[in-house]
């Protein structure tokens, strides 16, 4: 299992890693510097939440960890893990469509709101990393 024990962190190729599912009590990081962003993380085994900037950027209920978090103005991805199968959220554009992708397979075209919210369910139980992509239609 890969929770990352810093809460959060910056990689060597500009990705972020942040989450760990494991814990019992709420902690947080608040005020990490990140290619010229404030990153705010809430995380335990109940729930974890990225924002960038005071704007909301990711959430899981329940809580897992997340490697290699990247996003661009087309592209979301990242690898997450968790002891249960988990709904996730992620922030993105206003009234746009995305095709998302679990474990490199298309689940299929979502649109967003005007709040730019994305949720999808993945199945994590005993399935170890599972890779999600959300590539802008």
């Amino acid at each position: 299992m890969a929770v990352v024990e810093e809460l959060l962190r910056s990689e060597a190729d500009g990705a972020i890693s942040f989450g760990n599912h494991k814990l019992a009590h709420k902690a947080k990081v608040e005020d990490y510097e990140h290619a010229g962003d404030l990153l705010k993380v809430k995380t335990f085994n109940e729930i974890t939440k990225l924002e960038k900037n005071g704007m909301f950027l990711y959430e899981s209920v329940p809580g897992t960890s997340v490697l290699e978090f990247q996003e661009s103005s087309e592209e979301v991805s990242f690898l997450v893990e968790g002891d249960e199968d988990a709904q996730i959220t992620v922030g993105l554009m206003d009234d746009t469509e995305y095709e998302v992708f679990i474990a490199d397979k298309s689940i299929g075209k979502m649109k967003t709101g005007l709040g730019g919210k994305l949720s999808m369910s993945v199945e994590l139980m005993a399935a170890g990393e599972v890779s999600v992509k959300i590539v802008k239609a």
